[in-house]
């Protein structure tokens, strides 16, 4: 049996010994060197994970921004009311018929609205269609227990936008609330006229309307046509506008035709010292 050879006394070579195999190439690409440091701000006293806030900030103030760009719609101001027309179920009455019949173009629309009715008469008929529920059997509209009107600015036309079929011109209902004591029915009857639209008056169909238009003339500025006594009933006579227009100012009158509202009072008072004089 053959002999175990002794043992060698070579050792391996030490870590960076000269005799120590260089490093494999493929080894030394694979272990990327460590960047260096950013160095902090001068002054700004921020600590080395500082600086990663400020992106994150300015992120989420890029993400708000088209939030706070996209301002919601403005509502578009009301055109007045739509006169619903009456539903399927319901018969108009027959003196609307009667006078769709006697007086021709006399109804522009029927409208029904909780339980009452409502015509729409153009201005150049009023007054037919006035005399027409008054007299005729089946109607009898003997008493004018209001005259009323609302106004809407946005329906008035202006040369660039001219009134159409959807678009009725004028800002003015003038609403004629009519009572038959004899026949105890009701009808409502509804002009649109345009800011300075002549519009008839009735009180030589239905005297009690005189004041009613007095006030619609006073408040409104309705051009009210042959009335026997057309002047203001509630405000002084020499009132500067009409308080119950949409677009009348609320800080009184004098924001409307003189910028400094004691104008107008010294004008008064020099016309009342005049007349005293």
């Amino acid at each position: 049996m053959a002999d175990a050879p002794p043992p060698s006394d070579d050792k391996p070579p030490a870590p960076g010994s000269q005799d120590s195999p260089a490093t494999p190439p493929a080894a030394a690409a694979a272990t990327p060197a460590a960047p260096a440091a950013k160095p902090a701000a001068s002054g700004s006293g921020a600590e080395a994970g500082t600086p990663a806030a400020v992106p994150a900030k300015a992120a989420a103030g890029a993400a708000a921004a088209p939030k706070a760009a996209h301002a919601p719609p403005v509502a578009a101001p009301p055109s007045g009311p739509p006169d619903p027309p009456p539903p399927a179920d319901k018969t108009a009455p027959p003196f609307i018929a009667s006078l769709q019949s006697a007086v021709a173009g006399s109804v522009a629309h029927v409208s029904y609205w909780v339980g009452d009715w409502t015509i729409v008469v153009p201005v150049d008929q009023l007054l037919a269609a006035a005399r027409h529920l008054r007299d005729a059997p089946d109607a009898l509209f003997d008493f004018c227990s209001d005259v009323t009107v609302t106004d809407w600015p946005p329906r008035e036309p202006s040369p660039a936008s001219p009134a159409s079929a959807s678009q009725p011109a004028g800002r003015f209902d003038v609403v004629y609330c009519l009572y038959s004591t004899r026949l105890r029915q009701r009808i409502r009857m509804k002009v649109k006229a345009k800011e300075q639209q002549p519009v008839p008056s009735v009180t030589g169909i239905w005297p009690a309307a005189n004041w009613l238009e007095r006030e619609v003339y006073d408040m409104f500025g309705v051009n009210i046509t042959g009335h026997p006594d057309r002047r203001r009933i509630l405000m002084p006579d020499d009132w500067q506008g009409f308080p119950q227009r949409k677009d009348y100012p609320l800080e009184g009158p004098g924001e409307l035709l003189m910028e400094n509202p004691l104008d107008w009072l010294k004008l008064r008072q020099a016309r009342e010292e005049a007349d005293i004089e």
